[in-house]
């Protein structure tokens, strides 16, 4: 597929810490790639269902709604501002960058990153998530318009032959990009949004979970390849959370509305463990330091233990419909888990960011946090 225009999403976190001061980065840029669990409003300007740049989406972030599927700050959003709501140093150099300078039309719906930033401005990253987006290509078509994994690889090839005119020399280029942080979280679509949706996909008839775990891995370790060839050094690998327990799979099969769905989350782990074994193939590359967050612990413990995080409501999202959806939206919002039937409020996003820079338990990472790896 040709490209013939690309336009960007710098990286950014939550213009609520714009009056906080700018620490040091602590690496010069960020590559964030996946879904809906860290697309910053990359899904605004194209033709999708999967868009959430209206209230009460951005009800606590300080611009108002963004394109973030939450009340507020993404995990990425955490991890660009390790220690959210507090002085901290910036992970990267423009992860705090936030607005939109233009809106200019993409010539291919797997193009949809629409804000453009000019120069230097590239040299600190680039969101390329997008909601609904999948690993698979077919992935979240009943949504519409979206950029699977491959276009956002496709647009960070792009980004990288912008970024050798802007510092002249391709070693120069790689040297910078050596040092960068990639973030991907990808996969959680491609359970909800294909294998567990029959009336859409067939996949959960052609495949049983280890099949399709493989097949997703297939692809998965192809892009990961191409990232690394053009670059990647210091990648993070972040693992599917638990899905079978979010309020709408909750709504839709669990006996009781309470208890998660363990054939949902059972296939999740085995992609997961797919994913560890991806970093360890992976590290074997010359110059290469993959690491796997494993967000699936890092959730279970946040529902086991909910009362020690100040979580009263495990089950049901603080805006929405239905029966685990909530009401819109709720005034106990630090509260809830969820925002959505589908996503994870502010406050446990800060849990999550926070845990994947810096791991709380030895089982929250492997091999290493996001703080290890920015210091390499």
């Amino acid at each position: 597929m040709e490209v013939r225009r690309l336009v960007w999403l710098v990286a950014a976190v939550s213009l609520a810490l714009a009056s906080m001061a700018r620490g040091d980065p602590q690496v010069p840029c960020y590559f964030i790639f996946g879904d809906s669990l860290v697309d910053n409003g990359n899904n605004n300007y194209i033709v999708s269902l999967a868009r959430a740049n209206y209230p009460p989406y951005g009800i606590d972030f300080a611009g108002g709604p963004s394109g973030r599927f939450t009340n507020g700050l993404t995990t990425v959003d955490v991890i660009g501002w390790p220690a959210a709501r507090s002085h901290a140093h910036t992970l990267a150099a423009h992860s705090r960058r936030e607005g939109c300078h233009a809106a200019l039309p993409a010539s291919d719906l797997w193009i949809a990153v629409i804000c453009y930033y000019h120069g230097d401005q590239l040299l600190g990253g680039a969101n390329f998530a997008s909601a609904a987006a999948g690993i698979r290509a077919e992935t979240g078509q009943q949504l519409g318009g979206r950029i699977p994994f491959a276009g956002q690889v496709q647009n960070y090839q792009t980004a990288v032959e912008t970024l050798v005119n802007i510092l002249g020399d391709q070693d120069t280029a790689s040297d910078h990009l050596s040092r960068c942080i990639f973030s991907i979280g990808m996969g959680s679509n491609d359970y909800l949004n294909n294998y567990f949706m029959p009336a859409f996909y067939n996949t959960g008839s052609r495949y049983n979970p280890e099949q399709f775990a493989d097949a997703l891995i297939a692809d998965y370790r192809r892009y990961l390849q191409v990232l690394y060839n053009y670059g990647a050094r210091k990648v993070v690998m972040i693992g599917v959370g638990q899905v079978g327990c979010s309020p709408n799979e909750l709504a839709r099969y669990s006996a009781d509305g309470v208890t998660c769905v363990d054939r949902i989350d059972g296939a999740i782990q085995m992609f997961n463990r797919r994913l560890v074994g991806l970093v360890d193939e992976f590290n074997a590359l010359p110059g290469a330091h993959f690491t796997f967050i494993n967000a699936y612990n890092i959730f279970a413990d946040i529902l086991a233990n909910a009362a020690s995080y100040g979580f009263t409501v495990t089950n049901a999202g603080c805006c929405g419909v239905g029966r685990n959806n909530g009401q819109a939206p709720c005034a106990n919002r630090d509260e809830h888990i969820f925002w959505d039937a589908f996503h994870p409020s502010e406050a446990a996003n800060i849990i999550v960011g926070r845990r994947s820079y810096r791991a709380g338990s030895p089982n929250d990472v492997y091999p290493m946090d996001i703080s290890t790896l920015a210091a390499i």
